[in-house]
């Protein structure tokens, strides 16, 4: 008799065969801008830490500060007896932070959409949702069971054209209609149309919810996101974001009317049937917003960082994506091609891992390399000189 598990095996194989197959590295030190792997430093240029505030010293005070007071762990979900006053306390400034009466905090990012996308359609109304929305977002529209339009990537008209075809059905079956998109999208680095996208929600009725999790603390004058990029406060109704990018803490939430947070409290299984946010990470995300409020240069030197970086790795001859963040996305094609250019950076002490299908479409397996700004000149002349050895011996542009 067999375990039920057989088949493990070779679909491992066949994940090998493919260059599929996921390996861990482990490091030994916070994610600064070099870091210990392997008992070794290397520049880390694949972290999302953006703002260089996870080992910020008034970030792990503020942590440190939280678990002395509150304990390791709340002990239960947000409804039974998990919510702390500190959780109220970060739902504010985050809710300030977004223009928006209100803000709900979820153990994770992946946990926010999970739970609120489904909450606000299901079974027979319709989620219009960007091709290359992150896999969360696609998880939250499956489990919605609501039908889901995918439109081409950043394409209003396409968007458009969806909306209005479904316009007249929708009408006649009352039924909810969602729009959802990243605002950076986290494997390109590019920017959505968000002007178009709410002038569309607006004109067709349609509820817009964005995903700021790569452009909180890198776009906007305060470091509000896209949103505050665009000077659209007040118009974007559903606000996701997360704590574990630029704020370099965990963690994530949905910002909104004083309705939503009371809808999403009850109805988002993501918020309800979890455990809430461990104490820690409420403390340093608390702080992360004070240093981000508190140093705006810091904003200004990932733009400037990826800029330089973007532009060397064009000059070197690599396909480079258009970007309007910390993400500089180098193009290699294929997954084997893209692992090997990941192990020359690996040979030069850089680590920045290969992304490979799925978080990737086939034929467009990548270096996605971030900035940080705790980066130094010197250290974008190591990432550069890594850069040239790969182009030399493995990558090949598109």
């Amino acid at each position: 008799m067999g375990t039920g598990l057989d088949w493990l095996a070779p679909a491992l194989a066949e994940l090998r065969d493919a260059d599929l197959l996921r390996e861990l590295t482990y490091g030994a030190s916070p994610p600064g801008p070099e870091v210990v792997v392997d008992g070794a430093s290397h520049l880390l240029l694949a972290s999302n830490n953006y703002l260089g505030l996870a080992g910020h010293p008034a970030v792990t005070a503020g942590a440190r500060a939280a678990l002395e007071q509150y304990g390791a762990g709340t002990g239960a979900s947000r409804l039974v007896t998990g919510s702390l006053d500190l959780h109220r306390r970060l739902e504010l400034r985050l809710a300030q932070l977004k223009s928006c009466a209100d803000a709900l905090v979820f153990p994770t990012g992946f946990q926010a959409n999970l739970g609120t996308i489904p909450a606000l359609a299901g079974p027979g109304d319709v989620v219009f949702s960007d091709e290359l929305n992150h896999a969360s977002i696609i998880d939250g529209c499956r489990l919605s069971r609501a039908e889901v339009v995918r439109y081409p990537h950043a394409d209003a008209d396409a968007l458009e054209r969806a909306v209005r075809e479904d316009g007249r059905r929708s009408r006649l079956q009352g039924r909810r209609r969602l729009i959802v998109t990243d605002t950076i999208f986290s494997m390109d680095g590019d920017l959505a149309p968000l002007p178009d996208l709410v002038a569309i929600a607006e004109r067709h009725g349609c509820a817009l919810m964005v995903d700021e999790a790569h452009a909180t603390g890198v776009l906007g004058e305060s470091g509000a996101g896209a949103i505050e990029h665009f000077g659209l406060q007040g118009r974007v109704p559903v606000v996701m974001g997360t704590l574990s990018k630029a704020l370099g803490a965990q963690g994530g939430y949905v910002a909104g009317s004083l309705d939503l947070c009371d809808y999403l409290r009850t109805r988002a299984r993501g918020f309800v049937f979890t455990t809430a946010l461990a104490p820690p990470a409420a403390g340093a995300a608390l702080a992360a917003l004070d240093v981000m409020r508190d140093e705006p240069w810091r904003r200004r030197r990932v733009h400037e960082l990826a800029g330089r970086l973007a532009d060397e790795a064009t000059a070197l001859g690599f396909s480079v994506l258009p970007s309007q963040s910390a993400v500089v996305g180098v193009v290699i094609g294929g997954a084997a091609d893209a692992l090997a250019a990941a192990a020359v950076l690996r040979r030069e002490r850089v680590w920045a891992p290969a992304i490979r299908p799925p978080s990737v479409p086939p034929g467009t397996s990548r270096l996605r390399l971030t900035v940080m700004a705790s980066h130094e000149p010197s250290h974008l002349e190591w990432a550069v000189g890594a850069l040239r050895a790969a182009r030399q011996e493995v990558a090949q542009p598109c």
